[in-house]
């Protein structure tokens, strides 16, 4: 038999048995080695507060409608970021051999049976170990993020929201010549960020002045990038930038925006907002990028020592302990940054 993990019901995660199922003709069977658990929108879904789980998204019309939900519980095999080695080929397979190490999605279970399709050129590139490819996603979440800011040589670049993919993000836009700031109000992070190429790091509360500070003439940051999913830090994110800066929002926002004044700094210093999500790349890069290239590039990254994700990781879980993983990540958020799943 095999285990996956799913949500009974909010804050409710267990691993149950499954019976593996047949391999259709061009597709992989795929042992997992590690799964990480996303500390943003996988948590939603953990919580309850999913939009999904109350509305159904139209992707012919991309508006949520409130008729029903798209999805309810249990949710089984919640997860985005897993590796793992293939054990079997169906008919019709190229491009793949059993022995293959392979990063992709298919959530957080034993093992799966994947298009090979799926898998094309996602066997892992040299230098990169299994436990750092399941940063395929969230790097690649950061690196969208990156390319939506636009960041030009010497700009001030601020982050709000030193997580994983934010720690990912001030070293990418270190790599793109930025000088960068961070904020978070975990004391732990912000030392971390300073590691991953940050100058200066500030809580919360006041880091709009002190980021204006450090620019030049007090004009404040040329550009800002939000990655906590919290309104008030997106608010100061706001405040942060000079006029005509730019926001990149690309943290998951959930219920009302309690905290952010539209009416203040967005409206009079004539702030532009975008939205950044891993659907899809910035539109006037799609005849070139994709989420594909995206994480291949950041792997490569990875593979060539730009950027070192194994300090990241500051759990690994068996996933017989699963449920514990995820009480931590919902109740104690500063005392974990990557948690991977073991298989």
């Amino acid at each position: 038999m095999a285990r996956v993990v799913q949500f009974t019901a909010p804050r409710q995660a267990e691993v149950v048995e499954f019976q593996p199922e047949a391999l259709p003709r061009g597709h992989v069977r795929v042992r997992t080695a590690y799964s990480g658990i996303s500390a943003g929108t996988e948590l939603t879904a953990y919580r309850g507060t999913n939009p999904y789980l109350t509305r159904t998204w139209d992707p012919d019309a991309r508006i949520f409608r409130d008729a029903e939900a798209g999805v309810a519980f249990p949710v089984v095999g919640w997860g985005y970021s897993e590796t793992g080695v293939v054990i079997e080929l169906g008919d019709g397979v190229e491009g793949l051999a059993v022995g293959d190490e392979v990063w992709g999605i298919w959530g957080h279970r034993s093992e799966a049976v994947v298009p090979a399709e799926k898998l094309a050129g996602h066997q892992l590139p040299a230098g990169v170990s299994l436990s750092s490819a399941a940063f395929a996603r969230v790097g690649a979440i950061a690196y969208n993020a990156i390319l939506a800011a636009r960041i030009n040589l010497g700009e001030l670049i601020a982050v709000f929201g030193q997580g994983v993919i934010g720690l990912l993000a001030t070293r990418l836009a270190t790599l793109s010549g930025a000088q960068v700031v961070t904020v978070d109000g975990v004391e732990s992070r912000r030392n971390q960020s300073l590691h991953f190429g940050a100058t200066h790091s500030f809580t919360p509360g006041t880091a709009a002045e002190q980021i204006r500070a450090l620019s030049t003439a007090g004009a404040g940051a040329d550009t800002a990038i939000e990655l906590s999913g919290v309104y008030a830090a997106l608010h100061e994110a706001i405040r942060s930038v000079g006029v005509g800066g730019r926001v990149v929002a690309s943290g998951f926002y959930q219920g009302e925006g309690n905290g952010l004044r539209l009416g203040e700094e967005f409206h009079h210093n004539r702030v532009e907002l975008v939205s950044s999500q891993i659907g899809g790349v910035p539109l006037e890069l799609a005849n070139r990028w994709s989420v594909d290239r995206l994480q291949k590039t950041f792997l490569g990254l990875v593979g060539s020592g730009a950027v070192d994700v194994e300090p990241l990781i500051s759990h690994r879980v068996p996933i017989e302990d699963a449920a514990d993983a995820y009480t931590l990540l919902d109740t104690r958020p500063g005392d974990a940054l990557q948690v991977l799943l073991e298989f």
